[in-house]
């Protein structure tokens, strides 16, 4: 229809640069993570330090052998995802505009808050990394969106945004916390006591399930094995045991940091200075899990102003306009596509075992290759922006403040808070919650741009005009319900 042409506009030319983007890198980016994710593919268990939704995905392609095949269906994911981006920003403008007057305004709205998940190119690089972020991104905003999708929420709609959060739980434990955010959401839009269950019981079966298979296998019952250890090393940042003075067991996790160039965090994990070093089973050991455990524990609850300053302090390194090179001067480089890369002998056998054919190397194929780096120095998303649909979409609790001549200063705020405010809460979420659990990193920080953008038009859209009228009578106190979507 014409009137999705906007859309259009944006879609034809995102849907080409991922396809010279495959056809310049026929096989995936690797990354620290990528070898975990796909021994457990290879093997049908569960990862013993990640949840494993993004390595269920895996095995389903893995009949096919091709990781040409994989980076593809990453890449429909993102555009999938930006697609919904479009759908609810349209719903939700074309019930402030139901008649035909200004019948090109929602789909032009919803074009322009689809590019920022579309158009840059590290969205993209990011579809192409042998990594669960595409993925984990679309489960959570289907989540969100199931919530969003009609003002009265049915059953059947809450079962399917509960379905959906524990997608996003089991693809990365950042989205287990996010069911909260999805509840409270819903009881604000008054979604009704059957929706709700179904949310909470949808969601809580499939993240059992798991947990009984990782029982199973590995007799934790639990998501993943090392979760305290990422917690130590969002501590180390800070950690001063002059002040914490730990009891003599625990001091070997006093954190000692000597190379500069890398982050506290990735030095206290990955590099000699790491105490897990000196721990039998290194991060995988039931030791390294409860010192690494105790400690933050303590060491939070002895500097806690310490704490939140490196948490605020990360959380707002996502709105710089350029990226330095964080957390190590290599890892930043690694969301963005290569001139040409070798990996090692043990990285190439196990690809080798899901895709015999291909390997698994980064593979370089001129001409695309370099019209894909040409792409890449020029279309670029800084943090600034996403910094600034934050704030547009927090805005919108300001807005519209006056009705029909009369002040009602609730009224704008009550609208955003049923509709903006869940995936604005979302994205921010998602960008404090890495910040308070582990470190900073700017794969964290693209998904949280999706939910910024649906954030932002629900929060500067005016409540529908879908509603019954107001009383004739100023001392009358009942209100019409805001409808933000068409039901």
């Amino acid at each position: 229809m014409l009137i999705h042409l906007p859309l259009a506009v944006v879609l034809v030319p995102a849907i080409l640069i991922r396809v010279v983007a495959v056809l310049g890198y026929p096989a995936p980016m690797w990354f620290g993570d990528s070898p975990e994710y796909l021994e457990a593919a290879i093997e049908g268990r569960p990862g013993r330090t990640r949840p494993s939704g993004y390595s269920v995905l895996l095995w389903l392609i893995k009949p096919f052998h091709s990781f040409t095949l994989m980076v593809s269906v990453q890449h429909l994911i993102g555009v999938l995802t930006g697609v919904l981006v479009y759908v609810l920003v349209w719903r939700a403008a074309r019930a402030v505009w139901p008649d035909g007057r200004r019948v090109w305004v929602p789909g032009v709205l919803g074009a322009v808050l689809a590019v920022p998940v579309l158009i840059p190119v590290h969205q993209i690089a990011l579809e192409h990394m042998l990594m669960s972020d595409a993925l984990f991104t679309f489960l959570l905003l289907a989540a969100v969106a199931a919530v969003l999708w009609r003002q009265r929420m049915t059953w059947w709609l809450g079962a399917l945004a509960g379905l959906f959060a524990a997608g996003a739980a089991l693809t990365r434990s950042t989205g287990l916390p996010l069911i909260a955010v999805l509840l409270v959401a819903m009881l604000l839009r008054r979604a009704g006591r059957r929706a709700c269950v179904s949310a909470a019981a949808v969601f809580v079966l499939p993240v059992a399930g798991y947990m009984l298979a990782f029982q199973y296998v590995y007799g934790e019952f639990k998501l993943a094995m090392a979760n305290e250890i990422w917690l130590y090393g969002r501590t180390a940042d800070f950690a001063d045991c002059r002040v914490i003075e730990p009891r003599p067991e625990l001091a070997v996790m006093c954190p000692e940091h000597t190379d500069s160039r890398v982050s506290p965090a990735f030095a206290s994990m990955w590099t000699e200075d790491s105490p897990f070093r000196d721990i039998p089973g290194w991060i995988y050991s039931e030791q390294a899990s409860s010192l690494s455990g105790e400690f933050s524990r303590e060491a939070i609850k002895a500097q806690p102003g310490d704490y939140a300053r490196v948490v605020v302090r990360d959380t707002f390194r996502a709105f710089e306009w350029e990226r330095e090179p964080y957390p190590t001067p290599w890892t930043w480089l690694q969301y963005e596509f290569p001139e040409g890369e070798e990996w090692s002998d043990e990285q190439k056998r196990l690809a080798a075992r899901y895709d015999p054919g291909g390997g698994g190397e980064t593979r370089v194929v001129d001409p695309w290759s370099g019209w894909m780096l040409a792409y890449q120095d020029h279309v670029v998303m800084p943090g600034t922006i996403l910094g600034l649909l934050l704030l547009g979409g927090l805005g919108g609790a300001f807005l519209h403040v006056r009705v029909r001549g009369r002040w009602r200063p609730m009224r704008p705020v009550r609208h955003w808070a049923t509709g903006a405010l869940l995936p604005w809460g979302t994205s921010l979420a998602l960008l404090v919650i890495p910040a308070a659990t582990a470190d900073f990193d700017y794969r964290y920080v693209l998904p949280a741009v999706p939910f910024a953008c649906v954030a932002l038009a629900l929060g500067v859209l005016p409540p529908s005009r879908r509603h019954t009228p107001e009383p004739a009578e100023p001392e009358a106190h009942t209100e019409p319900e805001d409808v933000l979507e068409p039901s």
